[in-house]
């Protein structure tokens, strides 16, 4: 099981996650992108590169704007897990929205 992050870690990795805030034991981020059929590709490629890490974000789906939600549920709360996808979303957003 992954180690829970405590606060310092915390908030140390949100430095490094522009965009992302914490809300309670998750990470959360909320995106809008150009259009449906663009969010939809973003969330098409999160589900590609969660199913490789074993790790699933929460996803809403609003026309064209996305919600993220991490939390490691097996750990109840924040790990590195979180962290790592945080950033491998944040790459396929900033890859989106251009």
């Amino acid at each position: 099981m992954a180690d829970l992050l405590d606060d310092t870690a915390i908030t140390s990795a949100l430095d490094g996650l522009p965009g992302w805030e914490r809300d309670g034991d998750s990470f959360v981020r909320t995106a809008e992108l150009p259009s449906f059929p663009a969010a939809i590709a973003v969330v098409n490629r999160v589900a590609e590169i969660a199913e490789e890490r074993d790790h699933h974000p929460d996803i809403d789906i609003r026309w064209r704007t996305l919600r993220f939600r991490l939390s490691t549920h097996s750990a109840g709360g924040l790990t590195e897990k979180d962290v790592g996808l945080a950033g491998a979303i944040s790459e396929q957003l900033d890859a989106a929205q251009g």
